[in-house]
């Protein structure tokens, strides 16, 4: 697997993300959805990756600066027919290395409460993330959890 920086102008990325924001959309409603259009991605707070077995996509992950020693894991998706592959994983954890080499003390995420994101909680758990309060500008809603790790 190849993880590289992508500037989100490939036709693969753009249905993935399409995709992503589909999935947010069917499970939450529209206030409780943070997930990040592709403008919003392209922010130049905002490293975008995607991950590749040849020219076949399997995933992307962000990290957004929230301040110098802050950074906020956005956008996580696995592509569907890439699922249970360790995809995710793989992406987690070069995120989390980036964030190391920027000397982020800490490193945040917000994901859903409900069922259809307990993997996705399991994934974040099982990397060190622990339950905490909202953090950045996000506020408590009972569609969101919200994570964080010190690095």
């Amino acid at each position: 697997m190849e993880i590289r920086v992508d500037d989100l102008t490939g036709d693969k990325v753009k249905a993935l993300i399409m995709e992503h924001l589909s999935g947010m959309f069917e499970n939450s409603p529209p206030e409780s959805v943070h997930a990040l259009n592709l403008d919003g991605l392209k922010k130049p707070e905002i490293t975008f990756w995607s991950a590749w077995e040849q020219d076949e996509l399997l995933g992307c992950g962000a990290l957004k600066e929230l301040d110098g020693t802050h950074g906020e894991i956005k956008s996580m998706r696995t592509s569907s027919s890439h699922l249970r592959k360790g995809v995710a994983r793989q992406i987690l954890e070069h995120i989390i290395a980036v964030a190391e080499q920027r000397h982020y003390k800490r490193l945040s995420l917000e994901t859903g409460s409900i069922e259809s994101f307990k993997a996705a909680r399991n994934l974040y758990e099982r990397a060190g993330f622990h339950y905490c309060s909202p953090f950045a500008e996000y506020i408590e809603d009972p569609y969101s959890v919200f994570m964080t790790k010190e690095l």
